[in-house]
């Protein structure tokens, strides 16, 4: 099959508490900025004020986890938190206040099933042969949307252009799926913030839980989105994107991936996989913190959802 699918883009972890999370991941040595709040006026004349979604990064060079909560009046903003105001003609005001409306109710819902990993995005090289290919396959999109990202560098904040796709149109009961591409490597390469204490260097695999009698639809689905064909493991149905893995397992099997592992409500994402330099340091590190570590039959180490904020956190040693 001909594809643009390259790679994972970023993995969503969303969280009910901002400041609860960033002393997680922190702990699990994960740097982390402090988190980018949007403020908005919502009427013409009204004093800006937070609202849709904030979050922060763990960023690594091709891609990053992202952490993301829902805005709430009732919620705390964390003290470090950088308000970022949005600004936009009144003649489009509505519009973008209900893409926010829209992305909101997204995160929420999510939440009402599980606090724990909702969203995953695919990169592509090119969005709109990605736009092309899903066409192709009759999957039902938002079509290429452009936008901007905001990347910390070593020289200070940029905002580079990126084209989004959505997959919207489709049931898609695990979360939330998009396509997206990267800016050039000039700027990657540029980023601040990837030299993590716990030896992570990038995000190569996010695991999906489904029950037993729906694997073989979600594989097909997947083959459709990503336009690889899928590959058997033992228990685990990959799809392999140039390193990084989608992989699928039934909810019969998945203890024998995740010894001990409990599966939030079906399907859902129960974790992600980071690499990491030294394994046996990651341990260490992690240990020395204060969380438990487990191993799997393959070789990798993780920390329970249940002290992860509802998704397995998974280290593994890849040699770069």
């Amino acid at each position: 099959m001909s594809t643009k699918i390259k790679h994972i883009h970023h993995v969503g972890h969303v969280v009910t508490d901002m400041e609860v999370a960033l002393e997680l991941y922190r702990k699990l040595g994960f740097v982390c900025p402090n988190p980018s709040y949007p403020t908005m006026a919502e009427k013409e004349g009204e004093a800006p004020k937070p609202l849709g979604a904030a979050n922060t990064h763990a960023t690594f060079l091709h891609n990053f986890i992202e952490i993301v909560t829902v805005v709430d009046d009732e919620k705390r903003i964390p003290r470090n938190a950088n308000l970022v105001p949005l600004q936009a003609p009144p003649t489009v005001l509505p519009r973008i206040l209900d893409n926010i409306r829209r992305t909101v109710s997204k995160i929420s819902n999510c939440l009402s099933r599980f606090e724990g990993t909702h969203i995953l995005c695919f990169c592509t090289s090119d969005a709109e042969a990605s736009a092309a290919q899903l066409d192709q396959e009759g999957v039902k999109h938002s079509g290429v949307n452009p936008t901007q990202r905001p990347i910390e560098t070593i020289n200070g904040k940029k905002m580079v252009p990126l084209n989004v796709i959505e997959i919207d149109g489709e049931d898609v009961p695990e979360g939330r799926l998009a396509i997206a591409d990267n800016p050039s490597f000039d700027i990657l390469k540029l980023q601040s913030h990837m030299d993590h204490p716990n030896g992570a260097y990038e995000l190569v695999e996010v695991i999906l839980c489904v029950a037993d009698s729906e694997l073989d639809d979600f594989t097909k689905r997947y083959q459709r989105y990503l336009g690889h064909d899928v590959q058997m493991k033992g228990v685990k149905h990959i799809f392999d994107l140039n390193g990084a893995h989608i992989t699928i397992v039934p909810k019969s099997r998945l203890n024998d991936i995740l010894p001990g592992k409990v599966s939030p409500p079906l399907p859902g994402f129960v974790g992600y996989t980071v690499a990491v330099r030294d394994i046996s340091a990651t341990r260490k590190y992690i240990e020395e913190n204060g969380f438990p570590v487990v191993d799997t039959k393959e070789g990798d180490i993780f920390v329970p959802a249940s002290m992860s904020l509802g998704t397995a956190i998974i280290f593994r040693q890849i040699r770069e």
